[in-house]
């Protein structure tokens, strides 16, 4: 029986009244798992408004509450671990390995989000003038909300209402329409752990729904992850009605490799960050840029690529899953045949690629190119996919000059042996994340996820100090109070010096 996905509005899960519904499928075969409702106008309005009730008391809540929320809701996340990533490889076709990371990197976020008291503390300064203190707090919008991608639909949508909620906001979340059910499922961990019925709500939908958040006025908050026109039509709408909006777009991850780098550690991370996930993350690394004597290893890189393939979310053999659509890979393979025409070199094609027992499922294998110049359409898109394009420079600076004229700068990484060489690099490079011999810098939660440029639209970023930043505003309170004022009495005279 295929399951119809509810809404959560006002602590209920409940049947969408929609005409429109849209199917959920596996990647791996294409076969229909789930029915997803469009939510009527109807229906978003009373989310908001049910969330909107809601933060008139739950900002009141005192915050070590809210961390407590928070432990017990990263302890149930805990328990159930491989529950939640073997339903994220239902809907997204990830292997096992990679759904556990899924999961785990959003129960890490939650782990930070139940440190919020020493997140939330303020400023005093004593005595800014006679007499006079000045001091700031630290307090929560209102009603938050998050649109998330197909990729990680455990961590991202941990990356934002825990963090929201935790700050004392609170939160209606749309998922992305192609992976619903990981997060229906946090929200009803999310529930056990102890959070009011109301402070999260969910709805579901396509563009349409996703506008009726950016326009309504008691939104105050909106974060997304996701394509690049999609986060700009995002980043302007939402700030046009006057929302804070953080947007977190496309990538085009160079990994820079000196010729003194460890030949082995290059190689094989090479092949787990381009094609880990099916290379269906914006933190993926995509370019090889090969500095001189590097240029030889790419017969080699070729040689380790080839012994990985794809295969189904159980495969303990497999390297990566299936892209997540029939779209998507068509979109890949469209690209890979345009590197070809533009004249890179194709050293390992995986148009064809098959999987045993899998006939239907969206499989691309591992590709490889060299050859590749800036001007061709493999280097300029973010191709998504487990495609790697190698590009060969004689020297350090022209890997920064070639990085640093890329319109996006999400990520970057440099294998080295030299320490002069990495600090010339993270410092003149203009990408938000840096790896020195790490090839998916991606930050631990008590930092920020800080992409620039092209890969980001808007001020303060992901989980992280920032976030809180984000979810908050901050008051100042500037307090005289008069010594003559103080009262006295036969019980009440206060000896002063």
């Amino acid at each position: 029986m295929i399951q119809h996905v509810p809404l959560l509005i006002d602590g209920e899960f409940r049947q969408s009244q929609s005409l429109q519904w849209i199917d959920v499928t596996n990647p791996a075969d294409n076969s229909v798992i789930a029915k997803l409702p469009c939510a009527t106008e109807d229906e978003i309005e009373e989310a908001i408004e049910s969330a909107a009730a809601a933060f008139q008391t739950w900002k009141e809540v005192p915050v070590p509450e809210r961390a407590r929320l928070m432990l017990s809701y990263q302890h149930l996340l805990k328990t159930h671990h491989d529950e939640l990533a073997e339903l994220l490889s239902s809907e997204t076709g990830k292997i096992f390995a990679d759904a556990k990371g899924d999961v785990w990197r959003g129960i890490e976020v939650v782990e930070q989000a139940a440190n919020i008291s020493s997140l939330m503390m303020g400023e005093t300064v004593e005595n800014v003038a006679t007499n006079i203190d000045t001091y700031s707090m630290i307090q929560p919008l209102g009603v938050c909300s998050g649109i998330t991608p197909f990729n990680f639909p455990a961590m991202i949508p941990l990356w934002m209402f825990p963090m929201a909620i935790a700050a004392g906001n609170t939160f209606v979340l749309k998922p992305s329409d192609q992976v619903p059910l990981t997060a229906m499922r946090l929200a009803e961990l999310f529930i056990e752990a102890g959070a009011p019925k109301d402070v999260l709500q969910i709805v579901h939908g396509q563009k349409e729904q996703v506008d009726y958040l950016l326009k309504h006025p008691t939104i105050r908050t909106v974060s997304f992850v996701g394509s690049v026109p999609v986060a700009r039509h995002i980043y302007q709408t939402g700030t046009h009605h006057l929302k804070r909006v953080q947007a977190f777009a496309g990538a085009k991850n160079h990994m820079v490799v000196m010729p003194d780098a460890n030949k082995a550690q290059v190689i094989n991370n090479l092949v787990g960050s381009s094609v880990g996930a099916a290379g269906q993350r914006c933190m993926a690394i995509s370019v090889a840029v090969l500095v001189d004597g590097a240029k030889e290893w790419i017969s080699d890189l070729k040689e380790a690529l080839a012994k990985v393939h794809p295969g189904a979310w159980d495969d303990t053999e497999a390297g990566y899953g299936p892209l997540i659509s029939p779209q998507a890979k068509n979109r890949v393979l469209g690209l890979i045949e345009e590197g070809k025409a533009q004249g890179a070199v194709c050293e390992l094609d995986g148009s064809h690629c098959e999987v045993a027992g899998y006939p239907d499922g969206n499989w691309v294998g591992p590709t490889l190119f060299s050859g590749v110049s800036p001007e061709m359409s493999i280097y300029q898109e973010e191709i998504f996919g487990p495609v790697l394009i190698c590009v060969e420079v004689d020297s350090l600076e022209e890997a920064i000059e070639l990085v640093n004229n890329n319109p996006y700068g999400n990520g970057t990484s440099i294998f080295t042996a030299c320490g002069a060489a990495a600090r010339k690099y993270q410092h003149e490079i203009q990408v938000g994340q840096v790896g020195i011999n790490v090839p998916i810098p991606v930050p631990l939660p008590f930092f920020s996820f800080t992409g620039w440029r092209g890969s980001f639209y808007g001020d303060l970023h992901a989980y992280g100090k920032q976030a809180i930043r984000f979810y908050t505003e901050t008051k100042t309170v500037t307090a005289r109070w008069f010594e003559d004022d103080i009262p006295t009495g036969p019980n009440l005279t206060i000896h002063l010096r």
